[in-house]
């Protein structure tokens, strides 16, 4: 889908980063107690195929800081000592996909200048897939047509999707007429200028010799789009955005490739960010730093034995961390689309990147005649809070079989348990067996500022209780295993209580450890409200209805 003379793209982004680092000094201290090296970001060496573990992972700080977003059990970041397991769970796949499918005449034209078939075409491409808390509706951002033009689709419901009749090209639902190939669109509501409410960054082919750049458009709704407000210098095509709020920066993760050996190699991603959404093109050549790739813990598909690489990253603020969505690259079979795949990973400095489980989170079909047997890529803003679950919309490409060719691409949604990228389970739910089981976790120190303990937790046959230790690890009087009302119940929200309704502001400020012991269970995250509705006070991806902001100010609304 890109003309050969990307591939020489390295050589002018990435001259001189492969040569260049510096001894780490002591720099910002984040939201979550993390202190991140000078200079930053950091400038590496070389990106290696050997799995590399966080900083903060190894050396965690002395008390870490709980007061932004639900603490999710991905990693041991906050977690000391524990006997449970954790298990990690893919996303599953709707019954009703795909939600969107190409199905207008503009859908099934192609005008790229690759000579590309007009394969009918509705598909996010990264693009974007919002709630909007001013219409209180889903909106979508979609590839009409194979890199023919960005379309628009509305929805109540975030599964039934409409295709309004618009009139930037009358008559149809197409939003932005140039043709195009990868796109990020980012509803942003922390935004003080409701002209610029929504950013369009999409990839436009310039010309063979210098392939493609990076614009950018705003607009107050997202259907009228602006004149150009800034353009990139040359980029790889797969070049997506997103926004870190921790840190108030805009990044781009820009496809790069491999240097050396001559010609660029292997697809990476090399990093940068800026204050604001215009600087953010605003780079020059020696400016983006590496970031990441795929490594050797990816694995290969058995019957093209190629080594991984990153084929994309989208990215976005889900609670207390960064998720990241990775679309990792297999090989080009001869006789099928790309089976690439969507996987997860997690960072807590914005930088560094933990991807603890090489299992598809969203995977392609195996059977030939599915909407998404080949081709799996993310959504822009990559997932919505949808009462307990969350939505994930996935690019999935039909292919035609005995042949390269993409063949129908439509737009799927898959489904997870609010917080349930991973779990800590006692050892029964592992093995299956019917023997009552129970396990303990302790956490490092924490400090917070708020007053009522809340869990994500799976345990109606079971029990959760907690108990509280002071900073020489000593349990405290008033809040012992004994004195916790036993907690059973299947809630992405439930508070945890201990005699006399007593609530945790008299330990505000303090260095504590919480050691919840849990019985036929599994829990999925932990947090400290301010508020008795269990608000986390965390970031919210993509929006959900009952959000009115891009933080968690609601708490209940999403209780099971």
């Amino acid at each position: 889908m890109r003309p050969c003379s990307v591939v020489v793209l390295l050589t002018l982004l990435l001259p001189s980063i492969a040569t260049r680092a510096s001894e780490p000094g002591q720099g910002e201290v984040l939201y979550n107690g993390i202190q991140l090296p000078e200079p930053w970001p950091p400038r590496l060496l070389e990106l290696t195929p050997d799995p590399t573990q966080p900083r903060y992972l190894v050396r965690p700080p002395p008390a870490i800081l709980i007061d932004v977003g639900r603490q999710l059990l991905v990693d041991d970041f906050v977690i000391e000592q524990s006997s449970l397991r954790r298990t990690f769970h893919a996303a599953r796949y709707s019954p009703e996909n795909p939600v969107l499918k190409p199905d207008r005449p503009w859908e099934s034209t192609a005008q790229s200048p690759w000579g590309l078939p007009p394969d009918p075409t509705a598909m996010v491409f990264s693009d974007g897939v919002w709630y909007d808390p001013q219409d209180r509706l889903f909106k979508m951002w979609y590839m009409s047509g194979l890199c023919a033009a960005t379309a628009y689709a509305t929805s109540r419901d975030g599964v039934h999707w409409e295709k309004p009749a618009l009139d930037v090209r009358a008559g149809t639902n197409v939003v932005e007429q140039t043709l195009r190939d990868s796109s990020t669109v980012w509803l942003d509501l922390c935004e003080t200028d409701p002209q610029r409410r929504f950013k369009l960054f999409f990839w436009r082919y310039v010309d063979s010799e210098s392939a493609g750049s990076l614009w950018l458009k705003v607009s107050p709704d997202g259907v009228h789009w602006g004149e150009l407000i800034a353009q990139s210098g040359p980029v790889g095509d797969r070049t997506t955005v997103f926004y870190n709020p921790f840190r108030k920066v805009w990044v781009c993760g820009l496809r790069a490739y491999e240097p050396g050996g001559g010609q660029p190699k292997a697809r990476i991603r090399s990093y940068y960010e800026a204050p604001d959404a215009v600087a953010l093109l605003g780079w020059q050549a020696d400016d983006p730093v590496l970031w990441t790739r795929a490594d050797r813990l990816d694995p290969r598909r058995p019957e093209l034995n190629v080594e991984p690489q990153l084929y994309n990253l989208d990215a976005v603020a889900y609670e207390s961390l960064l998720l990241g969505l990775f679309s990792i690259w297999y090989g080009q079979p001869e006789d099928r689309a790309k089976p690439n795949e969507v996987y997860v990973g997690f960072s807590r400095d914005g930088f560094h990147w933990d991807r603890p489980w090489r299992k598809p989170f969203i995977p392609v079909s195996e059977k030939y005649g599915d909407w998404n047997w080949a081709n799996v890529q993310s959504a822009g803003g990559c997932c919505l809070f949808v009462e307990d679950e969350l939505y994930f919309y996935v690019s999935g490409r039909a292919g035609v079989e005995g042949s390269k060719s993409s063949g129908v691409c439509s737009t799927g949604l898959a489904v997870l348990r609010r917080d349930g990228f991973a779990s800590l389970d006692t050892p029964n739910l592992v093995d299956g067996s019917s023997a009552e089981a129970t396990g303990m976790i302790t956490t490092r120190p924490l400090r917070f500022s708020g007053r009522h303990l809340f869990v994500n937790v799976q345990a109606p046959d079971g029990e959760l209780r907690v108990e509280i230790l002071n900073e020489r690890g000593e349990v405290m009087p008033a809040f012992t295993r004994n004195d916790c009302v036993p907690l059973r119940a299947d809630s992405t929200c439930v508070r945890v209580w201990w005699d006399k309704d007593r609530d945790l502001s008299q330990l505000a400020g303090q260095a504590i450890r919480f050691r919840f012991h849990l019985t036929n269970g599994r829990l999925y995250a932990f947090w400290v409200s301010p508020d008795a509705s269990g608000a986390s006070h965390g970031y919210v991806a993509a929006g959900g209805p009952g959000f009115t902001g891009p933080t968690d100010t609601v708490g209940r609304a999403g209780r099971r």
